[in-house]
């Protein structure tokens, strides 16, 4: 019998996007536990072209070639053995292995039933972009019901979630963003949003309760200055400085916990019943994925930067 195939980008070596090729490739079967599904909607994010690069081979070990991706949804194609809580076309969104592909296999604890309100281009956002943001702000940050939060890169993909559910917990919610998502950030309900590139948020800003940091660098390093003696800053980027946290007075954290099943079906509820509303900045065919990762490597976008496996 003739092994089944798929379209998938692999990645042979490190490198800028073009190292990203599309192929035909042999399609992954589901062993026991797992879920093979066809894929609808992939997120884009900055985690895969930082793997891509070379930048993080201490954490994300490669073994040569490789499918990128993480986050996806789609409708599920077939059950391994033991897994009763999925049948062939069920919608769902979750956590894969190798995602920028036709089809990809997933642990059955990695996936979420989409409801039928939800759509999966906006399913494929929750992974990677909702989640990290409920983690940022209420797992690592424990945000509180009148608390202040800055919210760096609150445009984004998950930027624009967490403007949202912080207003949702009851933060006074700050933002920073270009000029041209200024007034998008204030329709998701931030009640301030500062332009990073003509105004100085450290000049504008202070006593907060929490900083989430999306951008690391030079604004991590002036953020810990807008902090109230004992705020918290969590880092989506980098781990922050310790020297810098203990010196104001502040703690810093590295967004690495993870959502939990409670937290993805809290998340699923809050965009289906419309609290939460998703923007998709772009959505690329597949074969235009070197594109994809140069659009996200802008971080200039509006929302998730989306991949069509079936494009």
């Amino acid at each position: 019998m003739q092994t089944p195939t798929m379209q998938a980008v692999l990645v042979d070596r490190y490198g800028e996007a073009d190292v990203l090729e599309l192929r035909q490739t042999e399609r992954p079967q589901p062993q026991a536990g797992e879920v093979l599904v066809r894929l609808e909607y992939t997120a884009v994010i900055p985690l895969d072209w930082k793997i891509r690069r070379g930048w993080l081979k201490q954490v994300f070990p490669i073994t040569f070639p490789y499918i990128p991706g993480f986050y996806a949804s789609g409708t599920v194609e077939a059950a391994g053995e033991g897994v009763t809580e999925f049948q062939a076309g069920d919608r769902v969104l979750g956590q894969f292995t190798g995602a920028y592909a036709e089809f990809a296999v997933a642990k059955k604890q990695e996936l979420v039933k989409v409801p039928d309100s939800l759509s999966l281009d906006e399913a494929a956002a929750v992974r990677g972009g909702a989640d990290s943001a409920w983690k940022a702000l209420f797992t690592e940050g424990e945000l509180q019901s009148g608390q202040t939060v800055l919210i760096h890169a609150a445009a984004g993909g998950v930027g624009q979630f967490a403007v949202q559910l912080a207003k949702w917990k009851g933060a006074t919610v700050i933002g920073t963003a270009s000029a041209s998502n200024l007034e998008f950030v204030k329709s998701l309900g931030a009640d301030r949003v500062i332009d990073y590139r003509s105004e100085k948020f450290d000049q504008l800003v202070q006593d907060v309760d929490l900083v989430v940091d999306t951008v690391g660098g030079e604004t991590q390093e002036r953020s810990w200055k807008v902090l109230k003696q004992g705020g918290m800053l969590v880092s989506l980027f980098e781990e922050p400085d310790a020297e810098q946290a203990a010196a104001h007075g502040a703690t810093g954290k590295f967004n690495t916990k993870f959502s939990t099943r409670d937290d993805l079906l809290q998340i699923v509820d809050l965009i289906a019943n419309g609290t939460l509303k998703t923007q998709i900045d772009s959505i690329y065919p597949i074969g235009e994925v070197q594109e994809a990762h140069r659009r996200s490597e802008t971080r200039s976008g509006r929302g998730r930067i989306l991949l069509s496996p079936r494009g």
